[in-house]
């Protein structure tokens, strides 16, 4: 690989004696990860019946490599949201911020979703996980992760750091902070990184991240904690920024991170001030583990904050359109969900606990989007479908990852069956996939037309 002169001319001299080993990790081929979903299925047991050789990620535990040969993109387990392929060492970033359930959260760069959707399961779809990402093209393949992972406690929004900032002082008790950056650490994985990268790039990045993180400081609780994290090696989008950020802010209080499975220690060395505290910051290199570069610091806020005074979420559905949902209920489920209904034209979604009002803002899923009403009936959602188990619907077509019916339902052909028991969940293996409405013994496919297989 033909790395930029000036790139590899600042590496060898930020890494000296290192400088060898580490440019020679660029002749080797990228690391494949995936990370299994938690809410579907127990990640160590599903790992050792999967249909790929995986191996474990030392610092996380849903997360698995596997090999260059395998495509377990192309698997209809990843359709049913049973695992998200991930770079391996990204997966560090949500482990270092580790939400609790019922908590207050805020992904504030969060497209394509891994993290967001490595958050949601860690909370266990219990509390309130806001998933922005600035990007209008971005953010429709965040809320699509969002969705396959089967998550119900998150909101996904389309907003600038400003605004939310604005609106939500104090609001929540953890934020990632995942910054568009110089993407110097992926560049064995995305040659158009390498195509981009210029000095003075390094430093626009370093500018916007500090931009980011006076919104994300703003947003954060007393006694909150923020992590930080970039896909890059430069020191002035790492431990420069976090040294910037401790002296605009001197309440913010450095947290050390475990430095398990091959993390390194920021570099103090590497800051205007050799601040010794960036020791607790970490450095995933990837002449030092199996995964490509990334940066972490995790800080606490000190300093007191007023508290929220916002509105929250009220119900805001036609009770007509309620009731069509308990219909539906009634007909294809065996348990009821209770929470703050809100339509969105004839749309009905479920938001999560203790969700603030979303008026004037640009959402693109609010909580678990339920379904559509039609002509007096409620469709089911996808969503919906893929936030449940199989136990929660009362008909199941349940179709082998092997067989030949889950291709042609993927690709969104109909399936013969012979019953008449209407809306049914079909399944891959006992994982939830789709709906499907079986009628004088046919299944009508329900599978997402943008999503099927081609």
């Amino acid at each position: 690989m033909r790395l930029p002169e000036a790139f590899v001319a600042k590496m060898k001299k930020l890494l000296d004696e290192e400088a060898d080993e580490f440019f020679a990790v660029y002749e080797n081929e990228k690391i494949n990860g995936l990370r299994v979903n938690p809410l579907k299925t127990d990640p160590g047991a599903w790992a050792k019946t999967a249909p790929f050789s995986l191996s474990p990620v030392p610092f996380c535990p849903t997360g698995f490599y596997y090999e260059p040969d395998e495509q377990p993109g192309k698997h209809p387990y990843h359709a049913a949201g049973l695992y998200y392929i991930q770079e391996p060492s990204a997966m560090a970033v949500a482990e270092t911020l580790r939400p609790a359930p019922g908590e207050t959260v805020l992904d504030l760069c969060a497209a394509p979703g891994g993290k967001t959707t490595q958050l949601g399961a860690m909370m266990e779809n219990k509390g309130l996980l806001v998933a922005n990402e600035i990007h209008p093209k971005r953010v429709k393949a965040l809320a699509e992760n969002v969705e396959r992972f089967g998550l119900t406690n998150t909101v996904v929004v389309n907003e600038t750091p400003e605004a939310l900032a604005e609106r939500f002082p104090g609001f929540f008790d953890k934020i990632l902070v995942d910054a568009p950056c110089s993407g110097e650490g992926m560049f064995r994985k995305d040659e158009d990184a390498v195509s981009f990268w210029s000095p003075a790039y390094v430093e626009e990045c370093a500018a916007r991240q500090r931009r980011i993180l006076e919104s994300a400081y703003a947003m954060l609780k007393e006694g909150g904690i923020l992590v930080y994290s970039t896909c890059t090696f430069s020191p002035e989008e790492n431990e420069q920024t976090i040294e910037w950020l401790l002296e605009a802010h001197d309440d913010l209080r450095l947290l050390p991170i475990a430095k398990a499975g091959g993390l390194e220690p920021g570099r103090p060395e590497w800051t205007k001030t050799n601040r010794s505290d960036l020791v607790h910051a970490a450095r995933l290199w990837p002449h030092r583990l199996k995964g490509e570069g990334h940066f972490v610091a995790k800080l606490q806020k000190q300093r007191s904050t007023s508290p929220w005074r916002g509105r929250w979420a009220k119900s805001s559905a036609p009770k007509a359109a309620i009731r069509l949902y308990r219909q539906f209920e009634q007909e294809a489920l065996r348990t009821e969900r209770d929470g703050t209904f809100m339509s969105f034209g004839p749309h009905l979604a479920m938001l999560p606990e203790r969700c603030p009002d979303l008026s004037g803002m640009k959402v693109m899923r609010a909580g678990l989007h339920l379904g559509e009403v039609k002509k007096e009936r409620l469709e089911p959602n996808h969503a919906l479908a893929l936030s449940l188990r199989t136990e929660e619907a009362r008909h199941v077509l349940d179709l082998a990852s092997t067989s030949e019916d889950i291709v042609r339902y993927w690709r969104g052909e109909t399936l013969s069956t012979g019953g008449d028991r209407g809306w049914l969940l079909v399944a891959v293996d006992g994982f939830p996939f789709a709906w499907g409405k079986e009628v004088k013994g046919t299944v009508k496919n329900f599978y997402p037309k943008g999503l099927r297989l081609v």
